[in-house]
């Protein structure tokens, strides 16, 4: 029997997650075709942030890989647009990045477009680096520019902008945040909370402009930008950012994060209901066409577009049942929580945490530590929060939030969060006990402690890296994370293991780093070939991520005898030299184990000739060391170091025994203190001049006056005429003897 056809336009996070608990569920009841208009598999887009900050890689964020399509029999067209969708002969129709048209035909339709970044009617917005923060691409693009400007200003302070701007400054740049309201977040944040975390960030580097409108972006009048390879007739790179009051702020790139837009394009076309998003009913049934369903952010649901992932999540599971034809299940709206990803900075907000009205606030504020809770109270429930810098209790707090209970009976306990309303003596393992397998622990994903529990027992999970590849739990945003690990110590006992394994160098292989290494060290590998065959590589021929690494671990392993591949290296490495801003290259020639010769050396000064080179840089330690072979090992330096002390040992006590010749007895006490003060002086001061000189004029010159000012001091000594002594009463002091 031939299997209904269902096409999924949109292969991001809601959508695919709607097919995952599909075919959970109802592995074969459909034939499945994906359009996406990205060329790349799903992945995390809540990890996008981490991935600009370069604490995670793009690898990293994958969600699903190719062969996750390829096992289930999804036939996916990645790096396609849909067009168009005849409703009357239920035909998709979408074209490739060569103009190529693809057709399907679908029996069920389900529409997860997502949303649209959404930039500000000014003028300047077609400028060479105005950027928006949505997917990889904004992501690489971001990244490519940090590499080679300096200034970036970043236009909105909520969620998405401060996460951008974090991003930026991880890579090098001088960022500003412009942002139009009093505060920071203001949506997700009240005042107090708002100032506190600007006070953070400017403590990291992070410059704001609170209160400021843009009136418009300004572009190099010349329409080369900066110089980095325009092509003729491109438009000029923006330079400046102005505002309502005439004030401009410099930028090579200027980041918008100023909110999104449900993406209804093809729901426009098709002709459905659209207010703010696609309709839909509790079913996520387009009211226009009850074969067509909206999932995601591009979907408005009783009048409300969701933009966070954990709603987007709990309707896929709902739509997945009702593809399954369970016939269970109605959405009926989300509560949602915000978290910023910005390493080291805990904030967390939920419901109404503005208060007002009839409500009550219970608030704990210590500016000095960094903390701030504020609680909103009403009809005895908690109805908001709003936590800084200490937000362990966030997702107990969410879920009385939620459920709705009375919190009368805990009202003295509740700022103080969880831990103190029973025995805390194994608080960790505790609260896992405490919770019910009917309990969520992952909101954006959706997964109970029930199901964490099972998984657990029926796969043998040890760590939380196979957790979260079997549940998805603390696999999105990780603020589950420690409750996850807590759950897994409390079902696992003492099989359970802390310590994550060894992340693989990429999908080819299982391997990590180290394991690779010590395989090419101890079985003497030569090439890139033999490492494949010997780790029994998944793919015959690697991949961009594995062969620079395979190749690099080899020659610097086995220098001599390793087959190079020219080929699996970076521009840079082939050519030893990297490019610069103006299209010439700093050429850094290879010194294997930072040793070389005085021929070698020659031959840099014969080239640096030639070619008229200005600079020449010392990397790494900054320094040349001239070694005389077989004069310096072990013995000859510490016998350096032990001439040295000696010398340092006698050196205070000549300065002052000098002082008895030139100055009478009685001003013996005043001359050493001087001598002392001079000393101490010189050596404050004389690395200083050392420095100036050295800038000025050059190293050889800092020897000069060294050597110059030695002389002057031992022909001042020669020249001093010796004072007569009377015999001393005392015998002479002797080191033995």
């Amino acid at each position: 029997m031939k299997k209904p056809q269902l096409v999924l336009v949109g292969n991001g996070m809601a959508g695919v997650r709607t097919l995952e608990e599909l075919l959970r569920i109802a592995p074969d009841r459909y034939d499945i075709t994906v359009f996406g208009a990205e060329p790349h598999p799903n992945y995390n887009r809540i990890l996008l942030s981490p991935v600009l900050a370069g604490e995670q890689s793009m690898d990293q964020i994958i969600l699903n890989d190719w062969s996750w399509y390829a096992e289930h029999h999804i036939t996916l067209h990645s790096g396609c647009t849909v067009t168009d969708a005849d409703r009357a002969r239920r035909v998709v129709s979408a074209s490739d990045a060569a103009g190529k048209v693809i057709s399907a035909q679908y029996d069920r339709l389900i529409i997860a477009t997502g949303s649209t970044p959404f930039m500000l009617p000014i003028p300047g917005t077609d400028l060479q680096g105005v950027l928006t923060y949505r997917d990889m691409a904004d992501t690489r693009a971001m990244i490519a520019a940090a590499a080679s400007y300096r200034h970036a200003v970043v236009i909105g302070g909520g969620l998405l902008g401060l996460e951008a701007a974090n991003g930026l400054m991880k890579r090098g740049m001088q960022v500003t945040v412009v942002h139009v309201a009093d505060w920071l977040m203001e949506r997700q944040l009240d005042a107090v909370a708002g100032k506190m975390l600007q006070q953070s960030l400017q403590e990291r580097g992070m410059q704001f402009l609170l209160g400021a409108q843009t009136q418009a972006l300004l572009g190099h009048a010349d329409g080369h930008g900066n110089g980095h390879g325009q092509g003729q007739g491109a438009a000029p790179r923006v330079r400046a950012v102005r505002f309502k009051d005439g004030s401009e702020l410099p930028a090579d790139l200027v980041v918008m994060a100023v909110g999104i837009r449900p993406n209804t394009a093809l729901a426009e076309r098709m002709r459905l209901h659209v207010q703010r998003g696609i309709v839909v009913s509790d079913t996520l049934q387009t009211t226009t066409d009850a074969r067509i369903y909206a999932v995601g952010e591009c979907a408005a649901h009783r009048g409300i577009a969701y933009g966070l992932v954990a709603p987007l999540f709990e309707q896929g599971k709902v739509l997945a049942n009702h593809l399954a034809e369970f016939g269970i299940g109605r959405y009926q709206g989300s509560q949602t929580s915000t978290k910023l990803k910005v390493t080291g900075i805990d904030l967390f907000s939920a419901g109404n945490f503005h208060g007002g009205g009839h409500s009550e606030e219970i608030v704990l504020s210590d500016p000095g530590a960094g903390v701030y809770k504020k609680l909103v109270i009403q009809d005895d429930k908690l109805v908001g929060a709003c936590l800084y810098g200490d937000t362990v209790d966030g997702n107990w707090y969410f879920k009385l939030l939620r459920d709705g209970r009375s919190v009368d009976d805990i009202r003295d306990k509740l700022m103080f969060g969880e831990s103190q309303l029973g025995d805390t003596g194994h608080q960790g393992q505790h609260k896992a006990a405490a919770l019910q397998d009917s309990d969520e622990v992952c909101g954006c994903n959706g997964v109970t402690k029930g199901r964490i529990c099972k998984a657990i027992r029926e796969q043998g999970l040890f760590t939380l890296e196979e957790v979260r590849k079997h549940t998805k739990a603390s696999a999105s945003c990780g603020s589950c994370t420690g409750l996850v690990e807590q759950i897994l110590m409390f079902a696992a006992g003492g099989d359970y293991s802390a310590t994550p394994k060894t992340r693989a160098l990429c999908g080819c292989t299982g391997h990590g780093h180290q394991a690779v290494r010590d395989a090419i060290r101890t079985l003497k590998l030569l090439s890139i070939q033999a490492v494949f065959e010997h780790l029994q590589w998944r793919t015959p021929n690697g991949c961009a991520s594995c062969r620079p690494a395979v190749n690099y671990y080899l020659v610097s392993t086995w220098p001599k005898d390793a087959r190079d591949d020219p080929q699996s290296r970076a521009i840079n490495e082939r050519s030893h030299a990297n490019i610069q801003k103006d299209g010439s290259y700093s050429v850094i020639p290879r010194i294997w184990g930072g040793e070389t010769t005085a021929d070698e050396l020659r031959r840099i000064a014969d080239v640096a000739d030639k070619y008229r080179i200005p600079t020449i840089k010392l990397t790494g330690g900054q320094r040349i060391e001239l070694t005389l072979a077989g004069w310096i090992g072990p013995a000859s330096v510490l016998l350096l170091v032990f001439v040295c002390g000696c010398c340092t040992a006698v050196l205070t006590p000549a300065w002052n025994s000098s002082v008895i010749d030139p100055v009478p007895r009685d001003e013996w006490p005043q001359a050493i203190t001087a001598v002392s003060i001079a000393y101490n002086v010189a050596r404050a001061v004389g690395p200083t001049l050392a420095g100036l000189v050295f800038a000025q004029l050059g190293a050889g010159w800092v020897f000069a006056v060294t050597v110059g000012t030695t002389l002057v001091m031992w022909d001042s000594i020669r020249r001093w005429p010796p004072r007569a002594h009377a015999p001393s009463k005392l015998p002479a002091e002797r080191l033995w003897g």
